[in-house]
């Protein structure tokens, strides 16, 4: 099987079968693989009939061959360019509802210091020399 086919080789092969996890393609006369539903095409494919029918003639890059279980990976999507991504559009800024809150607070200084006061009792609280542990 390896002695016709290698790893990385674009080969064109037939579709012979379709099921719904990917479609079987014969490389030649002896020779199929499988190319699984993600292998199609770019993005994502929910139904593999609207891509391939049985007897479209398609280009494949192998993927994978295990001899031992006799069985060869194809893509179809890495024979062709990935298409180009639209920019994201622009985020629009968050809604700035906190800085009401916040507003409202220290416009209301009843029964809530600000952190500026408490700074300053804290630095006194420090130089006590009654407060220090010895």
């Amino acid at each position: 099987m390896t002695q016709k086919f290698e790893i990385g080789a674009v080969v064109t092969g037939k579709v012979t079968g379709i099921q719904a996890y990917g479609a079987f393609v014969a490389l030649d006369e002896s020779t199929q693989g499988l190319v699984h539903i993600s292998e199609v095409t770019h993005g994502f494919v929910k139904d593999i009939n609207e891509h391939l029918k049985v007897g479209d003639e398609v280009q494949v890059k192998i993927l994978s061959i295990d001899e031992k279980a006799g069985k060869i990976g194809l893509s179809i999507r890495a024979t062709e360019e990935a298409p180009e991504r639209p920019a994201a559009p622009a985020r629009k800024a968050a809604p700035k509802k906190r800085q009401a809150a916040v507003t409202s607070y220290t416009e209301s200084t009843e029964g809530f210091n600000t952190l500026k006061d408490k700074l300053q009792e804290w630095i006194e609280q420090s130089q006590r020399e009654d407060l220090i542990k010895k």
